[in-house]
């Protein structure tokens, strides 16, 4: 169900970001881990977060998230992308770059809600630092991922594990990366991801053969997202605390 909310009703972030300090740290930044969250409803929170962020509401932000499954197509993204859907998945058209991906469960989504400021205004630079962050958020499960000449993501040897497509209005922030840990990856085969012919995908739980959870790797992405885009503290809020409960309920089902 599409999501309608006001976002000047969005619940203040109790730990507004700092301006961060003369070695170049961005101050607090806040952290959701939100589990299972419907697409539509994500969009809604992130367009809420982000109108709040623009404004000067709350601090910079991060969601972290699953999704049910869903397919979603980028700007001007070619829909021929999606070769086949025979589960029905659900199919999204978003304002994000990039081409098609899929969300599902035991996928780690971030969205990052942050405001670019002074140098960190090059949106080439925020892409290869969510690439970092996730690369050394990978590497503290012995996992040696990298990066690929012009392919926007993070790979290990000839596989994707992560895809990265993002949106930025007045300097802000919004949508963001995806990352598989325990993703069931059959569904990537109704697709051809990122629109890159040939391409296969893998999972944290499929390079180390071992069950890996959400809560083990998405503590450790925090961590890693912190320290790559240099934020000197961490805090955790809840769902309440990104919205009100009523709004929290409207995209259910």
């Amino acid at each position: 169900m599409d999501v309608s909310l006001d976002a000047r009703n969005l619940t203040p972030n109790p730990f507004p970001s700092g301006k961060g300090n003369r070695s170049g740290e961005r101050g607090k930044l806040s952290v959701a881990e939100l589990g299972v969250v419907d697409y539509d409803h994500a969009l809604a929170m992130q367009t809420a977060t982000l109108a709040a962020r623009i404004e000067g509401r709350v601090g910079d932000t991060l969601l972290m998230m699953e999704h049910p499954h869903v397919f979603t197509l980028g700007r001007g993204a070619d829909e021929g992308f999606i070769v086949s859907n025979t589960g029905d998945v659900p199919i999204r058209r978003v304002s994000r770059g990039g081409q098609v991906t899929y969300h599902g469960p035991g996928q780690l989504i971030g969205y990052p809600i942050l405001k670019l400021e002074g140098r960190d205004r090059d949106v080439t630079r925020y892409l290869r630092g969510l690439e970092a962050a996730m690369i050394d958020a990978l590497a503290k499960f012995e996992i040696e991922a990298g990066r690929r000449d012009a392919m926007t993501g993070v790979w290990v040897g000839a596989r994707k594990i992560a895809s990265i497509g993002v949106g930025i209005r007045r300097w802000t922030t919004w949508h963001g990366f995806a990352l598989n840990v325990s993703t069931d990856l059959s569904y990537f085969d109704s697709i051809v991801p990122c629109g890159i012919e040939g391409c296969r995908m893998t999972s944290v739980c499929e390079i180390t053969n071992r069950a890996v959870s959400m809560r083990e790797f998405a503590e450790v992405m925090r961590e890693s997202f912190a320290r790559v885009f240099k934020y000197d503290e961490i805090f955790s809020v809840g769902p309440a605390q990104i919205m009100p409960a009523s709004q929290l309920m409207a995209g259910d089902g």
